[in-house]
């Protein structure tokens, strides 16, 4: 952990691009001194880092959604932080901002590109940085833009124990839809079931995943949310109903190289007239005060689930990376950089 007297900054650089898991051998630390604003400029201190499955990709040297990582140059990060000076008036020390701060213990940006955040009482830091971001702006916006759910309808969430996917579970059933999830492990299928409400669950580590879907679902699915892609997403194209939905979300299984989709299960979607649909949450950023508000309210109130695993310190960012891509996370991946209360 950081300290405030701190003169130098922790920094983690990419130095080569993983062919297969990430491990430390693909980065550097370096310990720069620490940056100092310039005009329109803030010098924030990182708290949370996310570990979002997509940042895997980012490592790869194909362009994804965002530009490939530069090696030698800090991994990009998204990050929650409190400002700690300032040469612009619209934030102020003790201001705590959501940003692309990377992995580091600090860094400097333009106030104008920083997002500044108001925790409301009685709900954690932390959860500004997983539910109440681009996590539930993910859920919400996928599940109602592109799924574009009726009540009564049959949804199966894959990952469905996961950042994104517990809550579109939990929204699907808040907006009437029989909702299905698929998990791996009988502690997360149980979680799914007892706390988010479930209708029913999948647990591909050990259920025959077909079978199960076949008696889950017997009148076929109206909405795919998927996040894994791989073998199951074949089996959830092919028992589509007609006219139906798959929001692809992400394909986690193949950002590590080796699973490589079946495209023979693609037909379906002609002969259902069905629809798949790819999108960025950054298309969406003009609901978020909308979507995040109302979300805020359903976890103070305690209504909506969630789970958010942190592991200390930047030193865990591969380990946590590796949880990640294994399953064994809990919810929302987090590294914790520095204490809330330092000042």
């Amino acid at each position: 952990m950081n300290s405030p007297l701190a003169t130098l900054n922790t920094q983690w650089r990419l130095i080569a691009r993983p062919a297969g898991e990430v491990g430390r051998e693909h980065f550097q630390v370096t310990r720069p001194p620490l940056p100092e604003p310039g005009l329109g400029e803030v010098r924030v201190r990182n708290l949370y880092l996310l570990i979002p499955p997509s940042m895997r990709l980012w490592m790869n040297e194909k362009e994804t959604y965002f530009p490939p990582q530069p090696l030698g140059e800090v991994m990009a990060g998204i990050t929650l932080g409190v400002v700690e000076s300032s040469q612009d008036p619209s934030l102020v020390p003790g201001d705590y901002v959501n940003g692309l701060g990377g992995c580091q213990e600090w860094f400097v940006a333009p106030a104008a590109q920083l997002q500044k955040i108001s925790p409301r009482p009685g709900v954690p830091l932390a959860a500004y940085r997983s539910v109440l971001d681009v996590q539930g702006l993910t859920a919400w916006c996928g599940l109602t833009e592109i799924g574009r759910p009726q009540a009564g309808e049959t949804l199966v969430v894959t990952a469905a124990a996961g950042s994104v996917g517990s809550l579109v579970c939990q929204i699907g059933k808040r907006l009437g839809l029989r909702v299905i999830g698929i998990a791996g492990g009988a502690e997360k299928c149980a979680w799914l079931r007892d706390e988010c409400g479930v209708d029913g669950v999948i647990d591909y580590r050990h259920d025959d995943v077909a079978a199960r879907l076949d008696a889950l679902c017997p009148e076929g699915i109206d909405i795919v949310y998927e996040n894994v892609g791989g073998p199951v997403m074949d089996m959830l194209i092919e028992r589509l109903r007609f006219k139906g939905r798959v929001v692809l979300c992400g394909l986690v299984s193949s950002y590590n190289g080796g699973v490589t989709q079946n495209t023979g299960s693609l037909m379906t979607l002609v002969n259902k007239a069905a629809r798949m649909e790819g999108f960025l949450v950054s298309e969406y950023l003009h609901r978020y005060q909308e979507v995040v508000g109302t979300l805020q309210e359903w976890v103070a109130d305690g209504s909506l689930k969630y789970q958010i695993e942190v592991l200390e310190g930047l030193d865990s960012v591969v380990d946590a990376i590796g949880r990640v891509f294994r399953g064994q996370n809990r919810g929302v991946q987090l590294v914790k950089i520095s204490d809330e209360g330092q000042r």
